[in-house]
């Protein structure tokens, strides 16, 4: 059994380590709401507008040339893959980072892969490896500024690319956010944007009017729908990852406890082993003093 000393200093090392995840939980609580007001804004006008891009797009039957629609053989491919740029939240980096492996094997097997990672998470794992020669590019400073200016930036840059030919499927893998226990990794298609299947009554064409003219309007309309969808994600993932690291620290928390539950435990043994042999070696003496006499 470890001495006394040794067992005091385990005891003030975990409750200096309590202290700090406690704190790391309260702060990640604060950012946490605040995260998850702007998503929870941002996601049901976000969806509509996603929604009715997919529908006149499916229904356009060729009336306006829309590049962000076409359907190319997929000879190359972009895969983003957004992280968190800081660790210390459980699983949560891991597991978008597994989600976008999964896909780039199983959708583009034997196709062309670039990756582009937002988060230092992602860029740290992809930049060595099998996957070093395939990273193109990173923002892992993206997440400082969260603003519509700046994540266009990006999304601007990637729809460009895809006009251009330069790739013929882009997809996003990210960490989509359900609650402050539950963030859900998600690989899905960005570009093209996917039409929605038509079946039975509903395959009849939706009956838009378009003001001042269709290409004018959707020539504006199409690319801003599609850099505030790009904007969901990494909204989601900075929900997600406050909500992942908030649920870590409270776990990592309650570890401490029981810890420290353990470690009380032993040092009361562990004294209480010192003052029985201490004991002892005093009724030891007093008997061989009093056998001497």
């Amino acid at each position: 059994m470890a001495n006394l000393k040794e067992v005091r200093e385990r005891i003030e090392s975990v409750k200096s380590t309590q202290q700090i995840t406690k704190a790391m939980k309260m702060v990640s609580a604060a950012k946490l709401r605040r995260a998850q007001q702007a998503i929870t804004q941002m996601r049901p006008y976000s969806d509509k507008l996603n929604d009715m891009l997919r529908n006149i797009l499916s229904n356009l039957d060729g009336d306006v040339n829309s590049s962000f629609g076409v359907e190319r053989e997929v000879k190359k491919a972009l895969v983003v893959v957004v992280t968190s740029s800081r660790g210390l939240c459980g699983a949560f980096n891991n597991n978008v980072i597994k989600s976008a492996v999964a896909n780039m094997k199983e959708k583009y097997a034997g196709v062309d892969v670039d990756i582009m990672c937002i988060g230092k998470k992602c860029n740290d794992y992809f930049k060595k490896g099998d996957y070093a020669g395939q990273l193109i590019s990173d923002h892992v400073e993206l997440f400082d500024d969260l603003s519509f200016d700046n994540v266009s930036q990006v999304s601007q840059s990637i729809m460009d690319a895809f006009s251009e030919g330069k790739y013929d499927s882009v997809s996003v893998s990210y960490g989509r956010f359900q609650n402050a226990i539950l963030q859900e990794p998600v690989t899905t298609q960005y570009l093209p944007v996917e039409k929605i299947e038509s079946e039975g009554e509903s395959s009849a064409k939706a009956d838009y009017i378009f003001e001042p003219s269709k290409d004018q309007l959707l020539e504006y309309l199409i690319p801003s729908i599609l850099k505030i969808t790009f904007q969901k994600y990494l909204l989601d993932t900075h929900a997600s990852e406050h909500g992942a690291r908030m649920t870590a620290m409270d776990n990592a928390t309650e570890n401490a406890e029981e810890l420290l539950k353990d470690l009380k435990i032993s040092y009361n043994k562990a004294r209480q082993e010192a003052i029985t042999k201490e004991l002892s070696e005093i009724v030891g003496g007093a008997a061989a003093m009093e056998s001497g006499s």
